[in-house]
């Protein structure tokens, strides 16, 4: 019975109708992310795209179609964003958030006082998870708190403030004795920071937050099913019909699962499995354990209608490279304040959480299981390590005699990458995965990474222009929640490289001295390349003829936009296998 009402209650969420019907999409501006053809209409029949060309042609094949008049609008692929975390992004759509805002310590105060007010149905000792702290935009810049600064707040209750880049958090005095943190011992790969006297601050870098998320009550099965569901209307809205899920769980393929039981999966899903050797050293069982998961939840070769797949392990090298966290795998040292002047220090940040041979090893037992390697690299460093266990692993792999390996490798972020190492991407065919949000001027990549990176590597910094014209394959992800999910704004800013225009007063300089990309290279790598990242290039990322027809309707022609304007763009209609799955005002 409580299986039933889980499904009825997915059925009962979306309004928008995913009948499948037969469309003619004419009179607009096609981008097929494939070639600069001047097709203006689009059919589509049983799910399957099987015409683009001119509006004539289009019109006579199906007479009985749905006619859809674009009015000159663009017409392109349904977005897809191969680097993400969907789950969590919904989970904290409904909870506690600080949403990315600017704040005094007195503003952040009053605006976790405000989610304490509103919760009615807590206990004095039950745990308040904040999320969306943009702890970068502190003011003044460059402050930090500690769980002192949480003393005003009216409660009894321990709070857990998840930074929004997801590997730092802080806690408040509660929360820090509650799970006698001064004594707590520290975690491989992360850690507690303590102040001059080896008293803990409440703050958590990396694997320390484990000690809190080991305590903290697991969302329950609906909270998991509500999520899912609110993170797929978000995302349709964006125009986004396929994901990777960069680091899920079983609860999490759980619910999509039951949501595409249902038959109300309106997005196409893949997912990557955790392998962290500092939790399950033995490489054999982490790998295992990929294999049982894919076992579970992969559906197998893909259809119209969307299914899960799962065909990935992720893997941490190291942890963000701004201040104030500096845990990014660094081939130089940061450089440190002294005597009012920055001059380089000793501090490489962290040490790669696993090196090049043992990497290379574990990539070779993936590899040879059919899995994709997914792996997080902010430094140059930890870049540099992935490149040479790749390059290992496909030389050992060829010994084998099994010829090339069919698995893609993708580097997530790669925010500082040596120039030597711009053109090892292609060579390799090792495809970087960017979010192209943070090629601006902002707190995080100005006063949280110019003084500290030093010349040289600040004019190298976010350089997905530098690696597209060495040949790499460009693919797009958000990483949301990291940052609000607007996939219309990253464009912008990866064509741009410039701040909104609210904040050009204060940065009014593009970032570094990356050329960025063609309005072209942006969409294409939010399309087909990035569909090729998750093996799906036979059957979407581009339009043409017999691929799915995962397609959206923009309120504009995006060529004709103003590069400053691109973030204006609304998407007025997304289809995932010839179904509507949103439909804009």
């Amino acid at each position: 019975m409580k299986k039933f009402l889980l499904i009825t209650a997915a059925a009962l969420f979306f309004s928008t109708p995913v009948m499948a019907q037969d469309y003619v999409l004419y009179n607009g501006k096609v981008f097929t992310a494939t070639d600069q053809t001047k097709a203006t209409a689009i059919v589509v029949s049983d799910g399957i795209i099987k015409y683009v060309g001119n509006d004539k042609a289009a019109l006579k094949l199906l007479p009985k179609a749905k006619k859809i008049n674009a009015a000159g609008n663009t017409i392109m692929p349904g977005l897809i964003d191969a680097h993400m975390h969907p789950q969590s992004g919904g989970l904290r759509m409904s909870g506690c958030s600080l949403n990315y805002l600017s704040l005094t310590m007195d503003e952040m105060n009053a605006r976790i006082q405000k989610c304490l007010d509103e919760d009615k149905d807590a206990g004095p000792n039950d745990w308040l998870v904040v999320a969306a702290w943009f702890e970068q935009e502190m003011k003044p810049t460059g402050f930090v708190p500690n769980y002192k600064d949480f003393d005003a707040l009216k409660t009894t209750r321990p709070i857990f403030i998840r930074n929004s880049f997801g590997h730092a958090a802080q806690l408040n005095r509660k929360a820090v004795e509650l799970i006698d943190l001064k004594n707590q011992k520290e975690r491989a790969g992360g850690m507690i920071v303590r102040d001059k006297d080896g008293n803990p601050t409440g703050r958590l870098e990396e694997a320390a937050r484990d000690i809190v998320f080991e305590i903290l009550p697991p969302p329950t099965e609906k909270q998991n099913l509500v999520a899912a569901q609110t993170a797929i209307k978000a995302m349709n809205a964006q125009g986004i019909t396929s994901i990777f899920d960069a680091y899920t769980d079983i609860e999490t393929m759980t619910a999509y699962q039951t949501i595409q039981k249902a038959g109300e999966l309106t997005l196409r899903p893949h997912f990557a499995v955790l392998v962290d050797l500092d939790k399950e050293p033995n490489m054999d069982k982490a790998v295992d354990e990929v294999l049982r998961e894919r076992k579970m939840f992969d559906q197998g070769k893909a259809k119209v209608q969307p299914s899960l797949s799962v065909h990935s392990a992720k893997i941490f090298l190291d942890g963000t490279n701004a201040l104030p966290s500096l845990t990014g795998a660094m081939l130089e040292p940061y450089f440190e304040e002294k005597d009012g002047k920055w001059v380089q220090g000793a501090n490489y940040g962290v040490k790669p959480y696993i090196e090049t041979e043992k990497l290379s090893e574990l990539m070779l037992k993936l590899t040879n299981a059919g899995i994709d390697t997914h792996i997080h690299t902010d430094g140059d460093r930890a870049v540099r390590v992935a490149l040479d266990a790749t390059e290992k692993m496909q030389e050992n792999f060829r010994k084998q005699g099994k010829g090339d390996p069919m698995v893609r490798t993708a580097l997530a972020h790669c925010e500082l990458v040596a120039p030597e190492d711009f053109g090892r991407f292609k060579k390799l065919g090792v495809l970087p995965v960017l979010s192209f949000q943070w090629e601006r001027p902002a707190a995080d990549t100005w006063e949280g990474s110019k003084d500290v990176f030093g010349p040289k590597r600040f004019a190298l910094i976010e350089p997905a222009g530098y690696l597209h014209d060495a040949g790499a394959k460009i693919v797009y992800g958000s990483d949301w929640p990291v940052d609000p999910l607007d996939e219309w704004l990253a464009i912008q800013i990866g064509v741009t490289r410039m701040a909104l225009p609210e904040d050009r007063a204060k940065y009014p300089e593009r970032l570094g001295k990356d050329p960025g990309l063609s309005l072209d290279s942006a969409l294409k790598a939010i399309t087909i390349n990035a569909a090729y990242s998750l093996h799906s290039e036979k059957y979407t990322g581009s339009l043409e003829k017999g691929k799915y027809a995962d397609i959206i309707v923009l309120d504009r022609d995006l060529f004709k936009t103003k590069a400053d304007e691109i973030s204006k763009t609304k998407v007025k209609m997304t289809f995932v296998g010839g179904k509507l799955v949103y439909e804009g005002k």
